[in-house]
């Protein structure tokens, strides 16, 4: 397709800023761009791809840079998703827990003390048998609390020999456990490593999570396997909603890194313009489904051999598909 169908990308600093000489312009400013039109020419390769022609003179006015991607593994993922969990249920849990052990410990403690008084006949059979009765109730209620944990949570985190610890430190935002619930259907062989967390109020900040646990419950709406991940730092309130890319057993993929500016993002797609030779520069399309620390991690269409775009003019342009 021609320049004159060019449209305005919604990324900067790549070299369609360029493009923007291309662009449908009115009779008034034609003539004091026809110098600039000349030295640039966007035209389609034989596989259809859009390729644009900048000499050194135009690199060097607009600011073009190029960086080399840099060469890159990436572990196999599955999307999941989910939110982080409000810590209050839990923290109630435990204080149960804790308040029953108190009890017991006391009611154990005093049915000790009557039965030795018992022996020297200074305590009645019926004040002994009301206290190892009450003795047995509170120790009941422990067990119970702790049922009732291990039901909700899971085993590894009510044998927690931290728990009191652990919780609160969720209760004051130091970490945070997330739950995430793989589609209908679909269930892991292998539990997963990790998770990357994008939260849609900061999707160009992932958030790395460990593996806690296997979920104990299905979720009602989502009717998925679930898991239980850990989340250090305060970058996650409880409620908040999130997609989680579970990390999973297998052949790493081989890729790049590419930076973020390289990537031009327009209606829902992606490209990086790939340097051909010292004027030209080849749009390739990319998906932007691996976010990296520093970057997009690309599977395919741009290697560690090439340069791409990373700076240019401020006012990008890409042609209409």
């Amino acid at each position: 397709m021609s320049a004159r169908h060019i449209l305005p990308a919604l990324l900067n600093g790549t070299v369609a800023g360029l493009l923007l000489v291309a662009c449908t312009k009115s009779r008034e400013e034609k003539d004091s761009e026809k110098s600039i039109t000349e030295e640039s020419r966007v035209k389609r390769g034989a596989n259809g791809e859009l390729i644009v022609a900048l000499d050194a003179e135009t690199q060097q006015r607009i600011g073009l840079k190029l960086e080399s991607p840099a060469a890159a593994q990436w572990q196999p993922e599955t999307t999941g998703h989910g939110r982080v969990l409000d810590p209050a249920p839990l923290a109630a849990l435990v204080a149960e827990l804790d308040s029953s052990r108190a009890a017991a410990e006391a009611s154990r403690r005093e049915y000790e003390r009557l039965k030795i008084l018992a022996e020297q006949d200074n305590a009645s059979i019926r004040a002994l048998q009301n206290a190892e009765a009450a003795a047995k109730r509170d120790q009941l209620l422990v067990e119970s609390a702790r049922t009732k944990l291990a039901l909700g949570w899971g085993a590894p985190l009510s044998e927690r020999s931290d728990l009191a610890a652990f919780v609160r430190s969720l209760t004051l935002g130091e970490v945070a456990l997330v739950r995430l619930d793989l589609p209908a259907g679909e269930a892991l062989r292998s539990l997963p490593l990790s998770a990357r967390l994008i939260s849609l109020s900061d999707p160009e900040h992932p958030v790395t999570t460990e593996f806690f646990d296997v979920a104990t419950s299905v979720d009602p709406q989502t009717q998925g396997q679930g898991f239980l991940f850990l989340a250090k730092g305060k970058a996650l309130a409880p409620g908040t909603a999130v997609t989680g890319y579970l990390k999973i057993p297998g052949e790493p993929l081989t890729g790049v890194i590419i930076p973020p500016a390289a990537a031009l993002r327009h209606e829902g797609r992606a490209w990086v313009y790939v340097q051909a030779g010292d004027t030209g520069f080849t749009r390739r399309e990319i998906t932007l489904d691996r976010p990296a620390d520093n970057g997009w991690f690309i599977a395919g269409g741009v290697t560690a051999t090439d340069r791409v775009v990373v700076s240019g003019a401020q006012t990008p342009c890409s042609p209409k598909s």
